[in-house]
């Protein structure tokens, strides 16, 4: 369906009602995804004292929080988890880092790691975040086995400044081209509640339709203590449910994933999300926790859908 542009700024200001949209939304979504809710969740594989200065993470090293600061899991446990995972009956397994890139020695561990899980877990699909790689290095990770390769824009190229400076937009954006290019599945989105305008929420879509990104992970700012947002609350559960609809709208064909901040930000009203939304981040996220799988089980049957995790 054609939405205009007028029509999408009015749903995210609030100057239409937001039921009947949620159930265009929800039509949408069904209509390519049906009642399927796809699960992935994440380990935190290296944590913390990240050179960069976005302003919303924990793990920067600039900034004093709580966040656990240690190197690359060792083998083992990466395996642990992603084990784990496979048996809940989560679809999708992700490896993430902190810092902008990659050292060779991290990156063969991961390699390893991989390799290893595609023999043991096949039907567990791994993706994994870890930063700005080169397509060299995107190409042996899709050797490997991996599936999808998460970079996020985080925002609008014309808000990311007032976001982040160690780091350029551009660059995020050709990271994710690079990816596609070796033939990896994308997953690419943002942070929304972070002071940026209807506007840039426009904007960031817009590039992802640009982008053609198979999966759009949508993250709600869950401020933390000792970051330079830490005393931000943008966004209201209507707002929320708001941004999702315009996401789904604009990017019918995408995987719109619903991720951190949830909790935080949609409280009682996230079963709602998950009319335009198609999948679910489960479990722990990087600095903050999640709720229960069994909360994220219930929620699923409730509305009708189906999972690996029923």
């Amino acid at each position: 369906m054609k939405i205009k542009q007028s029509q999408l700024k009015a749903i995210l200001a609030g100057e239409t009602p937001l039921l009947p949209w949620l159930e265009v939304a929800r039509r949408v979504k069904e209509a390519r995804f049906g009642k399927k809710i796809e699960t992935c969740a994440i380990v935190n594989a290296k944590s913390g004292r990240c050179p960069s200065d976005c302003h919303f993470c924990a793990q920067a090293k600039e900034w004093a929080t709580e966040a656990k600061i240690y190197p690359l899991l060792a083998e083992e446990e990466l395996l642990r988890q992603a084990e784990e995972a496979a048996a809940a009956g989560i679809d999708r397994f992700s490896f993430v880092t902190s810092g902008i890139s990659l050292s060779t020695t991290e990156l063969e561990r991961l390699l390893r790691v991989i390799e290893t899980l595609r023999e043991r877990v096949p039907g567990l699909v791994l993706c994994a975040s870890l930063g700005r790689l080169s397509r060299a290095q995107l190409a042996e990770l899709k050797a490997a086995g991996l599936d999808r390769y998460h970079h996020n824009l985080e925002t609008s190229e014309e808000f990311y400044p007032r976001i982040c400076s160690r780091q350029l937009w551009r660059d995020r954006y050709q990271t994710i081209l690079a990816a596609k290019e070796v033939g990896l599945s994308t997953c690419c989105g943002g942070i929304f509640g972070m002071g940026e305008t209807d506007e840039d929420v426009l904007s960031l879509a817009g590039a992802l339709k640009v982008l053609e990104v198979d999966s759009v992970p949508v993250n709600f700012l869950h401020p933390i203590p000792g970051t330079p947002l830490e005393g931000v609350k943008h966004l209201t559960p209507l707002k929320a449910l708001r941004i999702l609809i315009v996401l789904r709208l604009l990017l019918p064909g995408a995987e719109i994933r619903l991720c951190g901040g949830r909790e935080y930000n949609l409280g009682d009203l996230q079963a709602l999300s998950l009319y335009p939304a198609s999948g679910l981040m489960v479990g722990n996220y990087l600095t903050t926790r999640g709720r229960d799988l069994a909360q994220d089980r219930e929620m699923i049957r409730a509305l009708g859908y189906t999972s690996g995790l029923l």
